[in-house]
C-alpha cells in the first residue's frame, strides 16, 4: 500500500514558509554551531563513507552503547547506525511487521508507527494514554490488546508528545506481555536523558532478547540537522535484515554525521552538553508553568521529561484553527495543533530551541491570540 502523509508532517510542509517570529513549540534542545566541533574534527577527513564499517564507525557505537548504560550489556555488533532514530525505527516496522499482522502502539505517540503499519497492512490496535490518568501508559490495556498472534508493540519511552516516563517496573511489566506471545518490542527513546521526575530509565534492548532501542543525538542534544541516530538489538537476525534494508535505502551514512555524532558523544563531551541542555531545559520549563498557571482555560500535565507536552485549550476552541490564527500576523507564532495526535482540543507546546526560540515573546503573544480569538468568536 501507498505510504501517506501524517497530519503532523501535513501541517509542518504548509507552514514551512510562514516565517513565524517566535516558538512555542520547539521540540529539542538549542542546537550547537559547527564551529564548536571544528577543533576536534580533521580536515584531512575523507567525504567518502567511513571505510571502516557498514553498522557504522565503531568508536560511536560504543558512546551509543554507553550514554544508554548498555555497556557489557550488549555488544557493538547489537549497534547499527542510522539516519536518525526515523530511520531506525523504519527499517524495524518494514523488516518485522507483514501484512495482515498485529501491531500494538499507543495514542497519543510518535505517528510514525501508524503511517509505516498502514502501509504494510497491518492490523492496528492502539492503547490510550488518557490525560484524566497523567497521560500514564495503561498496562492492563496494553496487556489485554496484546494476544496471541501480535507481531510488535511500538512505544516511545519517554513519551513522544506528552513527556511522560514509564520506569524500571513498567518496563519490565511490558516486557513480560510482549514475551508472553513472543512480540518484539521497539521503544524510541529520542527523549531520553532529559528526565525530570526521576531517573532514566533502562533501555529495552538490555532487557529482552526482541528488545529493539532506537535513538538519536537530535532533542537532548540538539544535533537533528545530523540526521544521525541508532538501533540498539541483540537478535543478530534483526540486525542483519536491517542492515540489508538500510543497504537498499540510505546504503551507507553520512560521514560527516558520524564524525560529530562521535564527538558529541565522547563521554565528557556528553556530559557537559546534557548538563548544560537539562539546566536550559529545566528553566524553560518552569517558566511554561508559570505561564500556563496564569491562563485562563488553559492547562496541561507538565511533561516527567523530554521539551515537549500537551495542553488542553479553553472549551470551544479546535486546535488547527487557533494554531493558523496564532502564526498569522500580527502575532506570528508557531505551535503544533493537537490534531497531529488526533486531539483536536490540545496544542503541543515546546520548550526546547533555545534563545532563538524567542520562548519569553512567544508566550506573550500566545496569551494575547488566546484573548483575542475568544473576542472573534
Amino acid at each position: 500500500m501507498k505510504v501517506k502523509i501524517h497530519t503532523l508532517f501535513e501541517y509542518l510542509l504548509e507552514t514551512t514558509d510562514a516565517s513565524p517570529e517566535a516558538f512555542v513549540g520547539f521540540s529539542l534542545s538549542a542546537s550547537p554551531k559547527l564551529g564548536d566541533y571544528l577543533a576536534d574534527l580533521d580536515p584531512n577527513q575523507s567525504l567518502d563513507w567511513n571505510s571502516r564499517d557498514f553498522r557504522g564507525l565503531p568508536e560511536l557505537r560504543d558512546h551509543v552503547l554507553a550514554q544508554a548504560g548498555l555497556t557489557g550489556v550488549c555488544s557493538p555488533a547489537d549497534v547499527l547506525i542510522t539516519a536518525g532514530a526515523a530511520e531506525a525505527n523504519f527499517l524495524s516496522i518494514m523488516q518485522r511487521l507483514q501484512p495482515g499482522e498485529r501491531i500494538v502502539m499507543e495514542t497519543p505517540g510518535w505517528p510514525q508507527a501508524e503511517v509505516l503499519a498502514k502501509a504494510k497492512g497491518a492490523e492496528i490496535v492502539k492503547v490510550a494514554r488518557r490525560e484524566v490518568d497523567g497521560w500514564r501508559l495503561p498496562l492492563d490495556q496494553l496487556a489485554a490488546a496484546v494476544t496471541p498472534g501480535t507481531r510488535m508493540i511500538f512505544l516511545t519511552n519517554p513519551n513522544n508528545p506528552t513527556g511522560d516516563l514509564m520506569t524500571t517496573a513498567d518496563l519490565a511489566e511490558v516486557v513480560t506481555i510482549a514475551d508472553r506471545v513472543g512480540a518484539w518490542l521497539l521503544v524510541d527513546e529520542v527523549y531520553a536523558g532529559l528526565e525530570w521526575d526521576g531517573p532514566r530509565a533502562p533501555s529495552v534492548a538490555g532487557l529482552y532478547a526482541r528488545g529493539i532501542t532506537t535513538g538519536s543525538v537530535s532533542k537532548a542534544l540538539g544535533l537533528q540537522g545530523l540526521r544521525t541516530g541508532w538501533m540498539i538489538c541483540p537478535d543478530a537476525e534483526h540486525m542483519r535484515d536491517a542492515l540489508i534494508l538500510r543497504e537498499n535505502s540510505s546504503e551507507i551514512m553520512n560521514i560527516m554525521g558520524e564524525v560529530i555524532a562521535e564527538v558529541a558523544l565522547r563521554p565528557e563531551r556528553y556530559a557537559t552538553a546534557l548538563k548544560k541542555a537539562r539546566a536550559e531545559g529545566a528553566a524553560n520549563l518552569a517558566q511554561m508553568n508559570a505561564w500556563v498557571a496564569a491562563q485562563d482555560g488553559l492547562s496541561w500535565m507538565p511533561p516527567k521529561a523530554g521539551l515537549i507536552g500537551l495542553a488542553r485549550l479553553p472549551d470551544g476552541i479546535d486546535s488547527d484553527a487557533f494554531a493558523r490564527f496564532l502564526l498569522a500576523p500580527p502575532y506570528r507564532t508557531f505551535l503544533l495543533p493537537g490534531s497531529a495526535y488526533d486531539l483536536p482540543n490540545h496544542i503541543r507546546l515546546g520548550v526546547g530551541g533555545g534563545a532563538a526560540a524567542r520562548l519569553g515573546d512567544g508566550l506573550d503573544r500566545l496569551a494575547q491570540a488566546l484573548r483575542d480569538y475568544e473576542i472573534a468568536r
